[in-house]
């Protein structure tokens, strides 16, 4: 049987930039804040109320109580949030999360992983052009027009077109797009929530918290809130969109952490504060919570209308159309990192990997996205199909913990992991994020973890048909992890003290003398010379007359088989 050749692990672990970098902390915040201010303040509230109040058995004015769901859900995602500031400045390359859990277990997992990041960014993003159809019918009488699902399906598929042209241009002039949407929708729900306490609209300002207290009273109101946060678990999974683009930050070391804490903190101050406005205004079945029909879709627009009249809720209904928009620029963005970057691991075809000659962005993945969506959006139910993927997002924010505890335990064997940010912690907090997430994803109910499946029984059949011919081997930590566990340790630890005693030079780096000391020096590994030539050259397979450590452990490995 031929064998595949080795990694360059040189290459494979390279986190230097291959693309222009435009993006400063700014413009990182406003990129990962208009990933999760959208559907989720937009859309969401009245569909998540209902959540509540029917998983939590009908208890009476529990869908008040959703601002502690969002609180709570944010919570959650805080380790997830913080693992990733810690991964991405050590790998700050294009695929975020793929390229963290893939240079951590390997080629079969990255691929499950990087298939399902694609499909849920690229299924909420399609979610998001879609979902501003609501307001466009509450203003239909205003703009003169008669808007149905159809027109709706249209709508989306000629904003997808604009949003496509835009990514072709880079990030840069998304950036700029942006940012007076964002912050002009950011501060207009803030005025229009000031605006309902202060005209007295907000009545009973106590009915929200007197709701979360009679919530947390009861076991099937515990169980409501924990369905209820899991609900609202989509509005926050933009926090990790901007690490996808981590090639285009300026020194993202200190500027994704930046984007990613300050954009959460936005996020939940916003989530919980309008929650909690709405329904110290309105009765449930003013939103259709508890009628047995559908929840509002425009929850913000009819706050607005009651607050401040048609006029303001006009302004509203346009920033809502507009700030979805722009959810559906950053969605795309993200999502076609993925293939992107897979294929730049040999798991996707290497057309995909092509960068536009002259904006340097990943067209083709772009194109590629593109087209998926719009076909989501014409013949899928993109609300259902993105709760799917949601599951499958509370399974990377766990593998993502899992990450940092596999990589932490074994940085010493593994040179290339050096993150230049780093909370100073235990790592209580990564079991509290794996924990959590974890009970998330059973709270969200079976849909959730059927989609989570579906991406992993995908995402195998990918890599045996395509990534498994053409991917390069090598030593992951999630091996040397698991040969720790396994009371190996010391044989690893022999293994990275005859490495470094061999490294004369102190570079991190053997020639094939000093290899060849190395192996020597364990004698329950074969000494032969011809043995010990051959898999030196093997694994150098850019035949520069070096091994570095992981390739020395891959050796060890390998050699350690052979011998059994």
């Amino acid at each position: 049987m031929e064998r595949r050749p080795f990694v360059d692990i040189i290459q494979l672990f390279d986190f230097s930039s291959v693309m222009k970098k435009s993006v400063g902390s700014f413009g990182a915040v406003i990129l990962s804040l208009s990933a999760m201010v959208g559907s989720g303040i937009f859309v969401l509230p009245a569909l998540a109320g209902k959540e509540l109040y029917y998983s939590s058995g009908g208890i009476e004015g529990s869908y008040a109580a959703l601002w502690l769901a969002y609180i709570l859900s944010g919570l959650v995602v805080i380790p997830g949030a913080i693992s990733k500031a810690e991964l991405s400045s050590a790998m700050p390359k294009s695929g975020g999360a793929y390229v963290y859990i893939e240079r951590t277990f390997g080629p079969i997992i990255g691929t499950i992983s990087g298939l399902g990041l694609w499909a849920s960014f690229m299924l909420k993003s399609a979610f998001a052009l879609i979902g501003f159809s609501a307001y466009v019918v509450a203003i239909q009488g205003t703009l003169g027009i008669t808007f149905d699902e159809n027109a709706a399906k249209i709508l989306a598929i000629l904003i997808l077109i604009l949003v496509t042209a835009i990514n072709i241009r880079g990030v840069k002039l998304l950036k700029k797009i942006l940012t007076p949407i964002i912050l002009f929708s950011v501060s207009m729900v803030l005025v229009v929530s000031v605006l309902a306490f202060s005209n007295g609209t907000a009545s009973s300002t106590s009915v929200p918290f007197d709701a979360a207290i009679n919530v947390m009273s009861s076991t099937d109101g515990w169980i409501g809130l924990g369905s209820a946060t899991a609900y609202v678990f989509l509005a926050y999974v933009g926090v990790i969109k901007i690490a996808a683009v981590g090639e285009d930050v300026i020194e993202p070391e200190k500027n994704l952490p930046i984007g990613m804490f300050y954009s959460l903190g936005i996020a939940m101050l916003i989530y919980a504060g309008i929650s909690y406005t709405l329904f110290s205004v309105f009765d449930g079945s003013d939103l259709g919570i508890g009628s047995g029909g559908d929840p509002s879709r425009a929850p913000i627009y009819s706050l607005a209308l009651e607050v401040g009249g048609s006029t303001l809720a006009f302004v509203i209904a346009i920033l809502a159309i507009l700030t979805m928009s722009g959810g559906g620029l950053t969605g795309l963005l993200g999502a076609s990192k993925f293939p992107f970057a897979m294929s730049r691991d040999k798991l996707l075809s290497k057309e995909l990997e092509e960068v536009h000659p002259i904006h340097e962005t990943p067209h083709l993945s772009i194109y590629a996205t593109s087209i998926c969506m719009g076909l989501a959006i014409i013949f899928l139910d993109v609300a259902v199909v993105a709760k799917l993927a949601s599951g499958f997002m509370l399974m990377i924010f766990t593998a993502v913990n899992i990450c940092v505890i596999v990589l932490r335990r074994v940085e010493n064997e593994h040179t290339w992991y050096q993150p230049k940010y780093r909370l100073k912690s235990s790592r209580l907090v990564q079991y509290f994020g794996i924990i959590s997430t974890l009970a998330l994803l059973v709270l969200m109910g079976i849909e959730a973890i059927y989609g989570a499946a579906t991406a992993i029984v995908l995402g195998i059949i990918l890599y045996l048909s395509y990534g498994s011919k053409h991917v390069a081997i090598t030593e992951r930590p999630w091996d040397t992890f698991l040969s720790k566990i396994k009371n190996n340790d010391s044989e690893l630890t022999k293994a990275v003290i005859a490495f470094n005693a061999a490294d004369l030079e102190n570079n991190n780096h053997l020639n094939l003398k000093e290899f060849t000391a190395a192996i020597r020096s364990l004698d329950w590994l074969p000494s032969e010379t011809d043995i010990i030539r051959d898999f030196f050259h093997l694994l150098d397979e850019n035949n520069d007359g070096i091994l570095d450590i992981d390739e020395f452990l891959m050796v060890i490995r390998t050699m350690s088989l052979e011998e059994e």
